[in-house]
Parts: C-alpha cells; structure tokens; sequence
C-alpha cells in the first residue's frame, strides 16, 4: 500500500472526494466513479466486483476499521490525515473514518432486468437520495429482483444514497429507462401504481397476486406518481391506513408495498 498524507485542504490528487459534484464524479474516467461510506458498505461494494481507486481515511483506522479492506487491496493508495483536516477537505464527518473511490460498472440493460426478473420497483421522479437509499434497501430485503428510475430520479450511486441503503444498491440490478411501464408490459408484467387515489384497490387485493410478474411504480412524496405513468398501469393500489394519515414516507411505504408483491408471490 502508499500512504499519502494530507496536509492541505488544495491538494489536487484528492478531488474526488473534495471539490467534484456527484456528477462530475459521474463523468469520471470512461465509466464514472462514485464514494462508497464506511467500512461495511465498502466491503459490500468490493465482494460484488466493484474496483477500488484509492482509499481517504482516518490514520487511526488504518489499522483499525480499515485494515482488513486494506490488506484486501495490495497497492491501494491511501490518503489520510486528522480527523478535523479531513472533515473540513469533505465537507462532512466521515462515517467510521473511512471512503473509497470506486469505479462504476456498466450497468444492465431495461430489457435484460425485465428479462430476468419476476418482481421489479419502478421509481418515477424520486430525486432524495435519502428516499432513494431506503427504497433500494427495502427492495433489497424483500425480495424485488430489480429497478427501473426515470431519468429524473436520484443516482443510486450517490454517496448519500448508497449509504442509507446499506450496500443494498450494489445487490440488487437497476438502470434508469425512459418509458419504464411501456417495456414492462412488453414483457408481460402487471403494473401497479402505488397511489392515494380514491379508486385505488388495496395493496393486498388478491387480484395483484394473479400474474407472478409484477411491478411496483413509486413516486415522489408530494406529488406521488404523474397522471401519465398511473394512466399506462394495469392497476391502481393503497396502503390502508388509519387514525386519519393520509400518506407515509415513500420509503416506508414501499417496504409495505414490496412485502406484498415481493414475499407473498
């Protein structure tokens, strides 16, 4: 391994972590870089084939939480520094001490996941990469196949986003596709919108559970799924709910959803 310390919040060979937006990022080397957060999303990340650039961490992890990701990566750059120095060249407190540069992967096609999968979330316009992380780790968990976003939706690979999923983001297929219900039909999918409309059937109407392909649209938090996408599904579904609530948090709402069409197929 080579250990470089970091004096200087301008140093040039850390702006991967420093001054590039999550797009520049993107646009880095010929399929793009992305942060993975923490040792154990790191180590997920590295298990499902994902190439480590460099590594930005805490001395003291460096034979701490770190060491096993390190003795893994024989010749890895690590940059480090204290705590505060490297806070400040981050923006942010970092997670267990510890980042790392990766490089994307290609990433499947629409048609390949609708091929090979029988359950799959659409998420349509969800741009918080909190809500984006919890819905992956929820679809991850709860046995949907992959993901379809429009491309007004969230990166997955966003740092944020990859951390509330807990790596999840890695385990499970997704892409981002222009006319996600259109395709999926193509491949004989029933398509549900989740919705708070008025003539929606319950989430748990047996009647989802005819087809064993399926697949779940979500939308944002307030304005949910646009008129256009619910138009193109075959169904209309909500979430029962009492006390008066009128909605949940995306998130929350497609762990219920996924445990209806995901589990119970």
């Amino acid at each position: 391994m080579v250990i470089k310390e970091i004096t200087s919040l301008d140093e040039k060979c850390v702006e991967v972590y420093s001054s590039l937006t999550e797009h520049q990022l993107k646009d880095r080397l010929s399929s793009g870089v992305f942060i993975a957060e923490s040792p154990k999303v790191i180590k997920m990340a590295l298990e499902e084939g994902y190439e480590a650039l460099s590594i930005l961490c805490e001395r003291k992890h460096i034979e701490g939480d770190a060491k096993d990701i390190i003795s893994s990566l024989p010749g890895i750059t690590i940059y480090t520094g204290e705590r505060e120095i490297l806070s400040r060249l981050t923006g942010y407190k970092l997670t267990r001490g510890v980042l790392c540069a990766m490089k994307r992967r290609p990433s499947k096609t629409a048609s390949e996941i609708c091929e090979r999968s029988k359950k799959i979330a659409v998420i349509e316009g969800v741009c918080d990469t909190t809500n984006i992380g919890s819905i992956f780790r929820s679809a991850a968990a709860l046995g949907i196949d992959g993901v379809l976003l429009t491309p007004d939706s969230c990166d997955p690979l966003n740092r944020r986003s990859i951390r509330v999923s807990m790596g999840s983001v890695f385990k499970i297929a997704w892409t981002f596709c222009e006319n996600p219900i259109d395709l999926l039909k193509s491949f004989g999918f029933t398509t549900v919108a989740l919705t708070l409309q008025k003539d929606s059937i319950d989430i748990n109407d047996p009647v989802l559970k005819r087809n064993n392909k399926i697949a779940l649209a979500l939308g944002t938090e307030g304005d949910g799924l646009t008129a256009a996408l619910i138009s193109k599904c075959d169904y209309k579904a909500i979430i029962p709910m009492y006390h008066n609530v009128d909605s949940l948090n995306v998130g929350s709402a497609a762990a219920i959803a996924f445990w209806e069409i995901g589990i119970k197929l």
